[in-house]
């Protein structure tokens, strides 16, 4: 029998891998991946600064410890050129440049999203950073160590933006977000929670530049850089990052005929239109939801370990909140379904505010918690809001 094969060493093939290792102790298991295969949690990326880690403290194991630890084989270095769908059949390049064919019995794709990059002009945008690995983090706070005005422009108000924003501003560093939307987390907040959001890391340090976007960046002579924004402003910098989003990987799948719309089309069962390859992770449109965050991919792993391993399961999405890792305003937020009509219903607090989304009917669909106070009805509020996709009967 030919290996299950999981296409990425990402926190979803990990997690694929780990869950299916606990229902199947012995079934071949292939990983391939194009980086080092350095197993770590890129959620930690972002607030590791703060907690005093360094680059190389974040990973949990590498390759070879990966191998041994999931009995399983890693291909590292190695990209992926084809998939021959009819064939269950992998086109591979090596690091040596080397190729080779690898057959599968079942295919993983956990290829994950790539940072969005804006087209911006001047001799210095080659220098805006993204940090959507590891390898990314290492040089980027390479380069944050060499800041010596520790001046950072950092494009995005989203997520990350924000979180990286905290982060940086709690080591010491000047931090100025720029964004195109009128408020911070504009796709997870309402504006008045935004508004309350926005203002409490004003007040730790952080300067919000909103309504507008970078145009140029340019090096100058002493390394810093210019940032020139479309309202006319402009910002100095020793240190530019982008974090204005993800982009699902989709060219390797669309070009095996798997269907593709923002992401990579799977059902409930996580498989796409290919017979044996399914997908899960930043990658994967599971029943028309994408949802980049840690509790989704964890629940994609356990149901796909079981269909892999021959029992059809469906994946099931309970209410899951984010975590927002900003503690100059502790968030977090469980985002309404973007087809379903709501109205806030907010309480304020001294320390922050609870705002609840009511549909029609009168059912919670989401909410958002800013605030230590808030932060404490998270589970009750949790239990109340129907299931993303029901658990099958």
């Amino acid at each position: 029998m030919q290996p299950i094969v999981i296409i990425g060493s990402g926190m979803a093939g990990y997690a694929a891998a780990r869950e299916f290792r606990k229902l199947n102790p012995e079934q071949e298991l292939l990983m391939i991946c194009a980086d080092d295969a350095a197993n770590y949690a890129k959620p930690t990326l972002s607030n590791a600064y703060a907690l005093k880690k360094a680059p190389e403290q974040i990973a949990l194991g590498d390759a070879e410890k990966m191998t041994a630890q999931l009995n399983m084989k890693i291909l590292n270095h190695t990209w992926v050129k084809g998939i021959q769908a009819d064939a269950h059949e992998l086109q591979l390049e090596h690091a040596d440049g080397a190729s080779s064919v690898q057959s599968y019995s079942k295919l993983v794709l956990a290829v994950g999203a790539n940072a969005i990059r804006l087209a911006i002009a001047g001799n210095g945008s080659d220098d805006i950073r993204t940090v959507n690995s590891l390898n990314e983090y290492k040089i980027f706070r390479a380069n944050l160590d060499q800041c010596q005005d520790k001046r950072v422009v950092i494009l995005g108000a989203g997520l990350i933006g924000c979180e990286f924003a905290n982060d940086l501003q709690n080591t010491g560093h000047q931090v100025t977000v720029v964004d195109l939307a009128p408020q911070p987390l504009g796709r997870l907040l309402p504006s008045h929670v935004a508004s309350a959001f926005q203002q409490n890391l004003t007040e730790s340090g952080i300067q919000f530049v909103l309504n507008t976007t970078v145009e140029k960046v340019l090096k100058n002579d002493d390394g810093t850089y210019s940032v020139s924004l479309a309202n006319g402003q402009a910002l100095t910098a020793d240190a530019v990052l982008s974090a204005i989003g993800l982009q699902p990987n989709l060219s390797i799948a669309q070009d095996a005929g798997i269907q593709t719309s923002r992401g990579i089309l799977t059902g409930a069962d996580l498989s796409t239109n290919q017979s044996d390859i399914f997908a899960l992770g930043d990658c994967a449109e599971v029943n028309g939801l994408l949802l980049p965050f840690v509790m989704p991919i964890m629940q994609q792993a356990r149901a796909l370990a079981k269909t892999l391993n021959g029992e059809a399961t469906a994946v099931h999405y309970p209410a899951m909140p984010v975590a927002v890792k900003t503690p100059a305003a502790p968030l977090t937020v469980l985002p309404a379904p973007a087809d379903v009509n709501v109205t806030w219903e907010t309480e304020e607090f001294d320390d922050g505010m609870l705002s609840k989304a009511i549909d029609t009917e009168g059912t919670l669909r989401g909410f958002v918690l800013l605030g230590p106070t808030a932060a404490k009805q998270r589970l009750a509020l949790t239990k109340l809001v129907p299931d993303l996709i029901p658990a099958a009967n």
